[in-house]
């Protein structure tokens, strides 16, 4: 197997991969702190319209003040963006009489006009001591802006995903990691003291691009130094760790209420690994397929020296490099391009379902995870309980796809999912324990989603065009998350279309899955061909080897939840 020989030689699970592996995951933790941050930061606090400038009255208490400034709405709250033109004095005999033992409506019989916030709005900070809403007022006229902020962060995750996923197979994993790492804490660090909320969607997006270029060059950097007996338990590793980075979250903005500091927070540790990423070894493997062998040599070396293995070490020269991976490097010589996922019938039909099954899993799940307020849960138990969720979701699923099949789990889980999302806008808003546990359902389907189209696109994809399929669909996935936030502005429309719309795409999305083939117990395409054979029914000549090996390298395709 090429290069696996020579990892095998200086040491394939070694003193180094542990550390290696370790060093890398770590990071992989803090991912869910800037997908999510959105929560926090971006917090809708209780508010209402500021009395009159020239309301000047000693005696007056902050209750009494606001219902001469402010009317209530249908629900008897204060209105939101609404306040009297002028103080209405004489509420305040009606709302005495009515303390004295009369009843009445407070605002019986008033026939004023209204007027926005013209002197700006009073917030209730009881969740967070400050957030981007209070501090710029994103409410009212300017409430479509917080969505447009986790647009903006998504826009900047799917360009990093072209931009660093290009440069890294130009100039390498380690330096484009280093980069990445840099960005994301230079970024943070400046959208924690931006000024205004157009210079936090520029850091923000700055802070996107980091993430996909961390999340792809961490990604290849574990997969491609472990052999591949070792690469399912790790990459399962490397995906319970964004789900432990959920919790962590959670933590850390219960104990940081402020938003800058809670930004800070999440930012400053990628200093700190900025510094850590120098100690990585460049891939080998990429090395070579880089037409520098001598650093591939090289790194092999220290490897072997780290594991104690200096002595086989010692035997990779230049010929035994060009023996050992001279069929990988045949390999690599072929020229292939995206717009092969949609040059035969076999593969456009297939490439169509997958896209649809991206793009619906990530636009539901960042529909339901981003907007915590509306289950009138408290927001940072409803956090850890969306995190939680995800640990027996993906082991169901995975037991699912070894006894079921591929096909059947992913529809499974999305239609699910879909349901469940549908079944909560028939519960009454006040049944807040019932709709919370839907939503905890849908969500937990969505993660299994997710963690059974990795793999299922990985299969159904041949190995010529894998990465092309699999950034293909990483895209369309994106894509749904960039599309997410501004789908709960038609609320203002009708307050029951976006659990449609995000309870009706996986529901879709699942049936088109049914057009896929299943991939359980069968062997890895290699080719186009093999592909199209597959599709109308012929038996492919791959070899069941190669199928044993793909259900061990399954992890090699879980790059971030994200």
């Amino acid at each position: 197997m090429g290069f696996g020989e020579l990892l095998e030689q200086v040491g394939s699970t070694g003193r180094f991969q542990v550390l290696h592996t370790t060093l890398l995951c770590i990071p992989v933790m803090l991912f869910a702190s800037h997908n999510l941050l959105q929560n926090f930061v971006a917090l809708v606090p209780p508010h209402f319209c500021s009395a009159h400038t020239n309301l000047s009255q000693p005696q007056m208490s902050a209750e009494e003040a606001l219902l001469v400034t402010v009317p209530l709405d249908q629900t008897e709250k204060p209105e939101r963006c609404l306040r009297y033109m002028a103080p209405q004095w004489q509420l305040l005999t009606k709302n005495r009489s009515s303390s004295s033992g009369k009843e009445g409506d407070t605002n019986a019989g008033l026939d004023v006009d209204l007027q926005g916030c013209s002197d700006g709005w009073t917030y209730n900070m009881t969740h967070m001591k400050s957030t981007i809403i209070s501090d710029w007022n994103l409410v009212c006229d300017q409430r479509s802006l917080k969505q447009m902020g986790q647009t903006v962060y998504m826009g900047g995750v799917l360009l990093g995903a072209v931009v660093f996923g290009g440069l890294s197979d130009r100039y390498g994993r380690r330096i484009l990691l280093l980069i990445a790492n840099l960005l994301m804490a230079v970024s943070g660090t400046c959208a924690a003291f931006s000024t205004t909320f157009p210079l936090f969607c520029l850091f923000r997006f700055g802070c996107g691009m980091a993430l996909s270029g961390m999340g792809l060059n961490t990604f290849s950097l574990i997969v491609e130094w472990i052999p591949t007996s070792v690469r399912t338990i790790v990459g399962t590793t490397t995906g319970y760790c964004y789900t432990v980075g959920q919790l962590i979250l959670a933590l850390i903005a219960y104990f940081i209420r402020d938003w800058r500091w809670l930004t800070l927070a999440v930012s400053l540790p990628f200093f700190v690994f900025f510094l850590i990423a120098w100690w990585f070894h460049e891939s080998s493997r990429w090395l070579v397929m880089s037409n520098n062998p001598e650093q591939a040599i090289k790194n092999l070396k220290s490897v072997a020296k780290f594991n104690g293995r200096k002595e086989e070490g010692e035997k990779i020269d230049m010929k035994r490099l060009q023996e050992t991976m001279k069929k990988e490097m045949s390999c690599s010589q072929g020229t292939h391009s995206v717009l092969d996922l949609f040059r035969t019938p076999t593969m456009r039909r297939m490439t169509i379902c997958l896209s649809a099954v991206w793009l619906s899993t990530s636009f539901a799940y960042y529909g339901i995870a981003m907007d915590l307020q509306k289950f009138g849960v408290d927001i940072y138990l409803i956090q850890v309980i969306f995190g939680v969720v995800d640990i027996p979701a993906k082991v169901v699923v995975v037991v699912s796809m070894s006894y079921f099949g591929r096909r059947t789990s992913q529809c499974g889980a999305l239609i699910i999912a879909g349901i469940t999302v549908l079944i909560n806008l028939l519960i009454p808003y006040d049944k807040q324990t019932a709709r919370t546990c839907m939503a905890v359902l849908g969500k937990g389907c969505l993660a299994a989603s997710f963690n059974c189209c990795y793999l299922y696109s990985g299969e159904l994809f041949p190995t010529i065009i894998r990465q092309n399929g699999m950034g293909w669909v990483s895209m369309m996935a994106r894509v749904g998350a960039m599309v997410a936030p501004m789908v709960l502005l038609t609320a203002d429309y009708l307050r029951w279309l976006p659990g449609l719309i995000y309870g009706g795409a996986p529901i879709l999305s699942g049936i088109a899955a049914i057009f896929l083939p299943e991939t359980l117990g069968s062997p890895l395409p290699d080719t186009i061909q093999d592909v199209e054979d597959r599709g109308t029914g012929r038996s492919s000549k791959v070899s069941r080897k190669e199928a044993i090996i793909l259900q061990d390298t399954q992890a090699d395709l879980l790059k971030q939840t994200a």
